[in-house]
């Protein structure tokens, strides 16, 4: 039987291979946090494109490749595909001292890993909407000491100001509230739906001129409840439309214009980057 802390150390090293991160760090949190303490008792129900499979026992061997966890099969929640999360975090590079807001952190796992990235002086309030996910979130993070986990709706509350805003449900924009959230510099990840056939996932970075944004590569999560339905109103973007949106505009600032490729009521995207002669 395989060593629990070699299979552990493996992971960690394809998932800091496939993040291509510079941060030998991630590499490290990925082998320190352990993934089945943040799942239900096995065995456990993974899943392998639209076929669910039960592990063969509770050895947390079956869980150290890149499969999801189901969490409730029944809401269609799991614990995240580990490749997409270890290229999502590399990407935004979390820095001892930051403060980072996760936003549908269901039992807690990414958020740990967050949490360790962030230390020593920084901090993590984890949103889950899910009062049972909430609770083992906050259990199963308790030894996690610059967390806080808050059970409501991260859509209608005000954010602390963030370093960094990691978002794990659906949307079709992000909330301006999320935007304003965060500092000079601060980044932030979301997947966009803005239509049922663009699913996208958005890199976020907040500049002296604005919020530059780079839509980086095809990614699926639930929808985000209260902000995964477009009015109709809305501009909904095709797929290549979205794909070469390169800021986000809040209307109270700049009213939508030729470039929009999007409009979602006080939230637009641009296909003009912020460096060019109108986002300047």
């Amino acid at each position: 039987m395989s060593n629990i802390e070699d299979v552990r150390t493996f992971y960690a090293r394809l998932m800091a291979a496939n993040a291509d991160a510079s941060d030998p760090r991630l590499e490290e949190v990925f082998a320190s946090v352990p993934r089945e303490a943040f799942l239900r008792p096995g065995p456990w129900t993974v899943i392998a494109g639209n076929v669910r499979l039960m592990t063969p026992s509770a050895d947390p061997t079956h869980i150290y490749q890149n499969v999801l966890v189901a969490l409730d099969a029944d809401k269609g929640i799991n614990n995240g595909e580990p490749f997409l999360h270890a290229m999502w975090i590399g990407k935004l590079a979390p820095k001892p001292g930051e403060t980072v807001t996760h936003i549908g952190a269901g039992t807690g796992y990414y958020t740990a890993l967050l949490s360790r990235l962030v230390s020593p002086g920084g901090s993590v309030t984890a949103f889950e909407l899910d009062k049972n996910l909430a609770d083992l979130a906050r259990e199963n993070l308790e030894a996690y000491r610059n967390t806080t986990v808050v059970h409501g709706d991260a859509v209608t509350t005000s954010l602390p100001p963030s370093d960094i805003v990691y978002v794990n449900a659906g949307v079709v924009a992000p909330p301006a509230g999320w935007l304003k959230a965060l500092r000079p510099g601060g980044r932030m990840i979301f997947p966009w739906r803005p239509a049922e056939r663009v699913p996208l996932a958005m890199l976020v970075t907040r500049t002296e001129k604005g919020f530059a944004c780079d839509p980086f590569m095809r990614a699926w999560f639930i929808p985000c409840f209260g902000a995964s339905l477009a009015d109709l109103a809305a501009k909904i973007p095709t797929r290549e439309q979205a794909t070469r949106s390169r800021a986000i505009w809040l209307t109270s600032d700049k009213a939508p214009d030729r470039t929009a490729t999007a409009i979602f009521g006080d939230v637009w995207f641009s296909s003009e980057a912020l460096d060019a002669k109108n986002g300047s």
